[in-house]
């Protein structure tokens, strides 16, 4: 059994939170004197600080608890939390598997926090004779587990992460911003019977919001606390609330979109296939797909003097590009640009 009170740093658990007005006070109506607001404007208020509203809409549709959802600025953010919930800078360790997103390794940096780096298999899965050896390391304290994997567009075979979560006395957070584009089950059914899980979601990719940065975490409400404890007080602003919230509105719309991405996806996936220069396009469960070409770096360069902007990814995997599945128009003109591309 995992005791959280071990795991959380000790500043932390005896930190006393700031407390803003809109923590004192509630509710929505009254004469407002005192946050030192301006009372002039149609923005002149702080925001909930909790996002009350939003995080009942989330719950229905995501089916989880409101006390279990926890929102930061992005889920960039909510990363960052978990370095300084759990671990002692310059003492303890959190633990990814490679290639994948690279903010895991920046906000280890930032938080002076060494990370334990797995290569993944050939077939981008956890090698977990490779990962088990390290559980024991009583300075690990996180495991980051990004599922549909950044860049390598895959999911991870599901009894394998289980497997960790319960094997590992730590917390493992379970990145999935590109959930909705797999037709694997999302892991968040297992926060109800893993207090040590964290898993993340967020309204940038499928749901199309990613310049208002919402990200979601749902985990057990102790580990919910300790994240609103570090939280800035007032990190999502009320507009973007506002535009989360209109968005959960609309569903159908959102469920239309994902279908053509992913019909898009395919289709763009079989002709990178047919193409001289591209020697294997990997199985994606993403909105991107990742290709393996003849020289990554000439053909990146190309397609940039074509004014068409993809991903390089060969410091990641060699030879690798990484291509965002955009509109059927934008594909249609990455597609002719690459045939006109020779080396």
């Amino acid at each position: 059994m995992v005791d959280l009170n071990k795991l959380v740093r000790e500043n932390v658990i005896k930190l006393t939170p700031y407390s803003c007005a809109r923590d004192e006070f509630k509710g929505k109506t009254g004469i407002f004197l005192d946050a030192n607001e301006n009372p002039y404007g149609n923005l002149n208020r702080y925001p909930d600080p909790y996002q009350r509203e939003l995080k009942t809409a989330i719950s229905e549709v995501k089916g989880i608890e409101e006390k279990k959802i926890f929102l930061g600025n992005g889920s960039d953010e909510i990363i960052d939390l978990c370095f300084r919930v759990f671990c002692n800078p310059g003492v303890d360790k959190a633990l990814t598997f490679t290639p994948t997103y690279g903010m895991y390794g920046v906000s280890a940096s930032v938080n002076d926090v060494e990370v334990v780096k797995i290569p993944l298999t050939d077939s981008f899965q956890i090698d977990l004779k490779k990962a088990e050896p390290r559980f024991s390391d009583k300075n690990l304290k996180l495991v980051f587990i990004c599922s549909p994997n950044n860049p390598t567009a895959n999911s991870m075979n599901y009894p394998d992460v289980e497997y960790i979560i319960t094997k590992f006395k730590g917390v493992v957070v379970i990145d999935e911003a590109y959930i909705d584009f797999s037709e694997k089950p999302s892991f968040i059914k297992l926060v109800n019977k893993y207090p040590n899980l964290i898993v993340m979601q967020t309204f940038s990719k499928a749901l199309g919001l990613a310049s208002v940065r919402v990200g979601m975490a749902f985990s057990n409400p102790a580990i919910i606390q300790y994240l609103n404890k570090l939280k800035p007080p007032y990190n999502i602003s009320a507009i973007n609330q506002k535009a989360a919230l209109r968005k959960l509105g609309q569903i159908e719309q959102y469920q239309s979109q994902v279908l053509r991405i992913k019909k898009e996806r395919e289709r763009i996936s079989v002709l990178l296939s047919k193409m001289s220069t591209v020697e294997k396009v990997y199985p994606s469960d993403a909105n991107f797909i990742l290709a393996k070409v003849k020289n990554a770096n000439y053909i990146y360069n190309a397609l940039v003097n074509r004014n068409i902007i993809i991903r390089n990814r060969t410091n990641l995997v060699e030879n690798c590009l990484r291509i965002t599945i955009g509109k059927k128009s934008e594909n249609d003109q990455l597609i002719r640009a690459l045939k006109s591309i020779s080396i």
